[in-house]
């Protein structure tokens, strides 16, 4: 049997972090995957090393154990490895495992099944498997795939009536298109859970999960802060000075709000019940936030009013 070097097949340092070795494989799973090399069985051995590596070097507690027996047994990737040197017997039976993406070496059951090359060196049972005398069983254990987290980008109005968008993701195993339903009154840092959008299950576990972690977009014009929504509104001065009605949009639908006379530019006015709602039904407010803008062009008539108001301030000085 030969040795497999899992840091050699990423392409890794023995010392690369947990970014690092996920950046590498999916790097690999990309290039080598089936779907983009269809029919090319070298193409598929790849992919099939670089899964069979990532699974024991992206795990901290595999990896450690792996780790500690290449260090004790001092392998290089290819040299001659006999199992019956480290306490396995001839009866020692390798049963092929099928993964998420194909079939792995006997090196690797080895290590995944009851027979544990690890034993000696860390105590054994690496994966919670008792080694009763001389008695090793080689089956193979059901693992759920890994869960995975994604960020969903959307406008405060879908999270306030709920909607149903399509994304495209793009993992390791490929591009998906997903439908999915967004909840009404979801807020920004919860999760939507799509069960078994995650990574793919190992000897036929479940696959795991997706989580999408909502965050809302900022160019609505709208900023939440629980669940009270402050937004801009933009006065005249003769409209702050003499106060005004003015129509605004809200999450459900056009109002009028008056503008009492005299406001500042800064100052805020708050609608009552026209904030956000969150999934039990309660709402916050709504604050517009006054801002003074001049008209663009002013024709005569109004460039005199101006400079009738100008002496007339310059006079109460």
């Amino acid at each position: 049997m030969k040795f497999r070097d899992y840091y050699e097949v990423l392409g890794v340092d023995k010392k690369a972090t947990q970014d690092e070795i996920k950046k590498a494989y999916r790097k690999l799973a990309k290039k080598y995957h089936p779907d983009a090399n269809p029919g090319d069985k070298a193409s598929e051995d790849k992919f099939k090393e670089a899964n069979e590596a990532n699974e024991v070097l992206g795990n901290e507690e595999k990896r450690k154990k792996y780790d500690q027996f290449g260090r004790e047994g001092q392998f290089s990737n290819g040299a001659d490895f006999d199992p019956s040197q480290y306490g396995f017997g001839n009866n020692v039976k390798y049963e092929s495992r099928q993964g998420g993406q194909g079939d792995f070496s006997d090196f690797f059951n080895m290590f995944f099944g009851g027979a544990d090359p690890f034993g000696s060196f860390g105590g054994g049972g690496i994966f919670g498997q008792k080694q009763r005398g001389n008695a090793r069983s080689a089956q193979c254990r059901q693992m759920k795939g890994r869960d995975s987290e994604a960020v969903l980008e959307i406008s405060p109005q879908e999270g306030f009536e709920g909607a149903e968008r399509r994304i495209s993701l793009r993992t390791e195993n490929g591009d998906r298109t997903l439908s999915i339903k967004i909840p009404a009154g979801i807020k920004p840092g919860e999760k939507i859970k799509l069960s078994g959008q995650g990574g793919p299950g190992m000897n036929g576990g479940k696959n795991g999960d997706l989580y999408l972690q909502v965050e809302f977009r900022r160019d609505t014009g709208y900023e939440l802060d629980g669940l009270n929504i402050e937004a801009q509104t933009e006065l005249f001065p003769w409209e702050a000075a003499l106060g005004s009605e003015v129509t605004i949009d809200t999450l459900d639908g056009r109002i009028s709000v008056k503008i009492p006379a005299g406001i500042q530019s800064g100052n805020r006015i708050r609608v009552g019940g026209k904030g956000y709602k969150d999934k039990s039904g309660t709402r916050g407010d709504m604050y517009l936030r006054v801002r003074l803008v001049n008209p663009e062009r002013l024709d005569k008539a109004q460039l005199d009013l101006y400079e009738q108001l100008k002496k007339i301030s310059q006079s109460h000085k």
